[in-house]
């Protein structure tokens, strides 16, 4: 290894020890203050449980249909022409520039009670999982739209050429290409589905059992002075975090040694 090379890898190791490896160390020691059975009891008492249930399934769900239709708004982006596409494009990035509970105070004024549109999701699960599609919509599309553009195009008409059909060439060639994008962005997606708090807590309504997500629930923990119970729900979201990530990693690196 060349000196410059491992300063370079120390300092960057020193920065992510200091900012994410120390701080999520500190949250896993702080939920074991309890011991084992206490941090046990705190992540299933029923009101823990039916939070953890729900944002996990929720942010699985939302995590899918962004792999689905994020792929798809990509798709149109890159290969389709049409009037306003500019704007389309920069209205993608949005969510990353709006704060989360600006964007539940729109949904809320959107979805509520007082709809404009007639559509009242505002205290419901659907109502949830339209917040954290509206905070996780860009990932997924800004992971595939740069690699279709650098698609080889050349490939999808030489399989024309051969008498391939268009679904042949996406599921044969389009696909395997856009598969480790694909995985990233549903990663990302999903990560920040799980731990969303502000664009959440003006449309769920905060109601135990009910729409209560796991991020709103450490939050009035907190507030009760149960840091040990707020902490140990953290570290049962960040191990399912972990594994999500590192399953969809697989895939990535699976896809690309198929490719």
């Amino acid at each position: 290894m060349r000196p410059g090379t491992g300063l370079g890898l120390g300092l960057a190791t020193l920065y992510m020890s200091a900012i994410v490896l120390v701080p999520l160390g500190a949250v896993v020691w702080r939920s074991r203050g309890d011991g084992w059975s206490g941090f046990w009891h705190d992540v299933t008492t029923p009101e823990a449980s039916s939070t953890l249930r729900l944002t996990v399934g929720v942010s699985l769900a939302v995590a899918v249909i962004n792999a689905g239709f994020g792929t798809l708004i990509a798709w149109v982006l890159v290969r389709d022409r049409f009037a306003g596409k500019r704007f389309v494009d920069a209205l993608i990035d949005l969510p990353f520039a709006l704060p989360t509970i600006v964007a539940g105070l729109v949904l809320l004024a959107l979805y509520g009670p007082e709809s404009p549109l007639g559509v009242d999701l505002a205290y419901t699960r659907p109502g949830v999982v339209v917040a954290l599609l509206f905070v996780t919509l860009p990932f997924v599309v800004r992971t595939v739209q740069p690699v279709l553009i650098e698609l080889d195009r050349e490939m999808e008409e030489a399989a024309a050429s051969l008498g391939a059909t268009r679904a042949t060439i996406f599921r044969r060639i389009i696909l395997p290409n856009l598969m480790p994008a694909i995985a990233a962005g549903t990663a990302l997606s999903f990560a920040r589905a799980i731990s969303e708090y502000g664009a959440t807590v003006l449309i769920s309504g905060n109601l135990p059992f009910k729409t209560q997500v796991a991020s709103v629930h450490i939050f009035s923990q907190i507030e009760n002075d149960n840091t040990t119970g707020a902490a140990a729900v953290s570290t049962v979201l960040l191990l399912v975090s972990l594994v999500v990530l590192l399953s969809l990693d697989l895939v990535q690196r699976w896809a690309v040694r198929r490719d």
